[in-house]
């Protein structure tokens, strides 16, 4: 499955558009979390614990916009987009979104 970030894909020609394809993930911050978290902030820098938490938010999201796209027959998304948000006090959601497309052979 290609997945990109642009309107096409170099050296493919787009035969037929398959429609918008999504995923997401929604992850709360967990106790033990925020105290490291907050300990670190402390300091100053990068805290690896959200960073963590966030960058697996972000792969279940895109496996599952990847799984959508392939459920449509499609060899690739794209215009692929990321979109965080706060749900409630201390839950964030990665949505992952695009275009799923077919590509001439």
């Amino acid at each position: 499955m290609i997945v990109a970030t642009t309107a096409s894909v170099p050296g493919a020609e787009i035969e037929e558009i398959l429609g918008l394809v999504q995923g997401n993930s929604v992850r709360a911050r967990a106790v033990g979390r925020d105290i490291v978290a907050g300990l670190r902030s402390l300091a100053g820098g990068e805290i690896r614990e959200y960073a963590e938490l966030m960058a697996h938010a972000r792969d279940e999201a895109l496996q599952r916009m990847i799984a959508q796209a392939e459920s449509l027959g499609a060899d690739a998304v794209v215009e692929v987009r990321l979109n965080t948000a706060d749900v409630m006090s201390g839950t964030a959601e990665l949505l992952a979104y695009g275009t799923a497309v077919r590509l001439k052979r």
